[in-house]
């Protein structure tokens, strides 16, 4: 997530969130939820901490920061399948978002030229000539 991308509580995200330090039951601590939850929501697919050489779980504070809204989200009677649902959809959000800003930014650097400027000439839309026939103010 150090790529400009923000976590699941609109926060910049930057490595120092990404450092795995934490195990499974300081993680479960400061998430607010039992250790077992954690083994659930990593088999579920909503977490994937890291694992050391030994296959321990470390988990990040960007970790912390997603099982939290994962827990705001149940306590919502949002189901594990429909968060990670949300999860899903709010990271392509994020990527698109991060897309249409690249788009902007290449626009701002090289506008396209509009059909008809080169010969000095406006494109005007058509009503600013002549009105369509059903809105003649005669016929009423």
């Amino acid at each position: 997530m150090a790529d400009g991308t923000r976590d699941p509580e609109g926060r910049p995200a930057d490595d120092a969130d990404e450092r795995a330090v934490y195990i499974i039951s300081v993680a479960a601590e400061l998430a607010g939820v039992h250790p077992q939850t954690l083994r659930i929501y990593e088999q579920k697919g909503l977490v994937q901490p890291h694992r050391t050489r030994g296959n321990t779980r470390r988990y990040s504070d960007a970790d912390i920061v997603r099982l939290r809204y994962v827990q705001r989200l149940t306590a919502r009677g949002v189901n594990l399948a429909g968060a990670k649902r949300i999860l899903e959809l709010e990271e392509e959000l994020e990527l698109l978002r991060a897309h249409v800003a690249r788009l902007e930014a290449m626009l701002e650097e090289r506008p396209i030229p509009m059909p008809g400027r080169r010969m000095n000439v406006e494109i005007v839309p058509l009503t600013s000539v002549m009105k369509p026939p059903w809105t003649d103010e005669r016929r009423r």
